[in-house]
């Protein structure tokens, strides 16, 4: 369900599994109840949150303070973040933007609008893995519902593995999870900064020999050319 990174006075680090949901499934458990069972600390706080299908980074409070402090820094736009992505499409393009409104669809699916008013936006890299396989170093400035899945998927890369934004396919079909992991992320706390980086650690594609190669083009996401704000685009 989870692997603890890291943990500290004011916040615990851990890497998600995917197909985790945050909070209680009905029956089943939720992940905030198993981590406050296995850690012993009920006044954990989530400050943030990933779709039950995305594996990765997750940084949860330890006391009201850091969790307002925190929450207030993911709703600021104040945290890096950096997703990684797999899909079996070319995109449109191999790098750049990805800018629009956002609206309802069907079956609690969103899109991607040609309006701008309050628009999603998410900065990309992609590189090729080997053939039928693309992968994507993706960092959001702003933080939308299944912004990432819908922007995937106005690229025409819908994301590997996804139910309701890929097509029903054989190879999609035939994913064993949805590649989509939060990679990377740094936020400040405590007047110091802290820095995270996590690679995937299940996925058949994400633990073979070429997306390991691939990924070393990702190494330091912050050492690629962003712009200096995400948000001035």
């Amino acid at each position: 369900m989870y692997r603890l990174i890291d943990r500290q006075p004011d916040f615990i680090i851990i890497d998600k599994a995917p197909g985790v949901a945050v909070h209680r499934d009905q029956e089943a458990q939720g992940l905030l109840d198993v981590l406050r069972a296995d850690l012993g600390c009920d006044s954990l706080h989530l400050v943030h949150r990933l779709d039950a299908i995305t594996s990765g980074l997750m940084v949860l409070a330890t006391h009201r303070d850091a969790a307002r402090t925190l929450s207030q820094a993911f709703h600021d736009h104040q945290v890096d973040k950096f997703y990684l992505a797999l899909s079996d499409r070319k995109p449109a393009r191999k790098q750049g933007w990805v800018t629009g409104d956002m609206d309802r669809g069907r079956r609690g699916s969103w899109r991607l609008l040609p309006t701008r008013v309050n628009p999603a936006i998410t900065r990309f890299f992609s590189v090729s893995v080997e053939p039928g396989v693309r992968a994507f170093l993706l960092r959001p400035c702003t933080g939308r519902t299944h912004q990432l899945r819908v922007a995937l998927k106005s690229l025409g890369s819908p994301l590997l593995g996804d139910p309701l934004y890929h097509a029903a396919d054989a190879a999609n079909a035939a994913a064993d999870r949805a590649y989509l992991h939060h990679y990377a992320f740094a936020f400040e706390l405590g007047g110091r900064r802290w820095r995270y980086v996590q690679p995937p650690t299940t996925g058949t594609h994400f633990l073979a020999a070429p997306f390991a190669a691939a990924l070393g083009r990702f190494d330091d996401p912050w050492a690629l050319d962003w712009p200096e704000s995400c948000l001035t685009r």
